[in-house]
């Protein structure tokens, strides 16, 4: 199974540069998910064990499903595993690529990429792995 953003790139259509989100972003469902896992063996608990199991199959979806590319013709965004969510605008229609980053997210380099087209569209891309670095190819 091939990325969706290849799938879907047009003829002549190349990728200039890809970003994905990073593991680091989801740190706090990866620590509390192993808290709960490690508590869960200590007392023999099946609640503790699935709770942990489950914020960590959520940050691996987070991880796993989200794409963002941009394209000599388009930036091109998927998110979601089940319900899926695409941003697809012509890169002659971006007005800017903005990188909004907290303070964890400059320590350890990730950030939301927003992409502001012409007419108003404003498109937050969260948990990108180097935002900055996307950001300069534009």
């Amino acid at each position: 199974m091939g990325s969706y953003i290849e799938e879907n790139l047009a003829r002549d259509e190349k990728i200039i540069i890809k970003a994905q989100v990073t593991w680091l972003s989801q740190f706090w469902y990866l620590l509390f998910g192993g808290l709960f896992i490690l508590s869960a063996l200590g007392s023999k608990s099946g609640v503790s064990f699935f709770i942990g199991l489950l914020l960590i199959g959520i940050a691996a979806i987070h991880v796993l499903t989200t794409e963002l590319a941009l394209t000599n013709r388009r930036i091109i965004a998927k998110s979601g595993l089940i319900r899926r969510n695409t941003i697809e605008l012509k890169v002659n229609r971006v007005e800017s690529l903005g990188v909004d980053q907290g303070i964890l997210g400059r320590i350890l380099n990730f950030g939301s990429i927003v992409v502001k087209g012409v007419g108003g569209s404003h498109a937050p891309i969260p948990y990108i792995s180097r935002p900055m670095e996307f950001r300069q190819h534009k």
